[in-house]
């Protein structure tokens, strides 16, 4: 019996996408408060992030990568894994949205936003799963998913497709490797304070009508996931597996 909390990270190493800014940054920072390492991966630079992990005495090693291409990102992961050691868990936050109305979408918007947000997802799950069920170890993978996993949207049609199949591969690996020691969970954010839902909060009229709709009365912050990440990676969440867990101030109870 471990004298660690259930809720430790002590010991483990997560990758984390998108780690430079908002939910990533949030997840990647409670993962350290934990006791974990983090591999923060993305395009832009993770400078900030990096500073916060100095000032809390917590490990944070820093990747460039295009994840909008699925060969690079499955390179990266098994150069990370070769150079920094085991991977015990990968947070798939990394995402884009464009908002255009559907009858003006473009192809190109809704490739890059499937590429980045579901196709890259499923690859790097994929790499983890390969490495970690060859060399016999336990992983878990938490999914990013979103309220548009459940819920139409409007004018971000890539994004909503793309967020409704994080939810169903979520579920299909779960099946496919709860009894192999992998356990791939998800978390659907609500309305969080990030660069995504800066738009939305700058319209009056838009942020009074998604503020009234929410029990809690405000927008989310970033370590209200990171929080439940920790939760879906460490040894407290061990019987779950496909699940998807909600931090959204209970707009979905409403």
């Amino acid at each position: 019996m471990t004298d660690l909390s259930a809720f430790s990270l002590a010991g483990k190493t997560v990758m984390v996408t998108g780690a430079n800014t908002g939910i990533g940054q949030g997840i990647a920072l409670s993962i350290g408060c934990a006791g974990g390492r983090v591999i923060g991966v993305g395009r832009s630079s993770m400078d900030e992030t990096a500073a916060l992990f100095a000032e809390m005495g917590a490990a944070f090693t820093a990747l460039e990568a295009d994840l909008g291409s699925t060969s690079a990102a499955q390179a990266m992961f098994d150069t990370a894994w070769d150079q920094h050691g085991p991977i015990d868990g990968l947070v798939n936050n990394a995402g884009i949205i464009k908002r255009v109305d559907a009858v003006d979408f473009t192809e190109a918007d809704w490739d890059a936003v499937m590429d980045l947000n579901l196709k890259t997802m499923f690859f790097l799950c994929q790499s983890l799963g390969k490495r970690a069920l060859a060399a016999g170890r336990s992983a878990r993978v938490v999914n990013i998913a979103s309220m548009l996993s459940f819920q139409g949207g409007i004018r971000v049609a890539s994004y909503t497709a793309s967020k409704s199949g994080v939810l169903g591969i979520t579920r299909l690996l779960a099946n496919e490797w709860a009894a192999q020691g992998i356990n791939v969970n998800a978390i659907a954010p609500g309305y969080i304070e990030t660069n995504n839902t800066e738009a939305l909060r700058a319209d009056p009229n838009r942020s009074a009508s998604i503020l009234g709709r929410i029990p809690a009365g405000r927008w989310g912050v970033p370590s209200d996931i990171g929080d439940a990440a920790v939760f879906l990676l460490s040894r407290a969440s061990n019987y779950m597996h496909g699940a998807v867990i909600p931090v959204d101030g209970g707009w979905l109870a409403r």
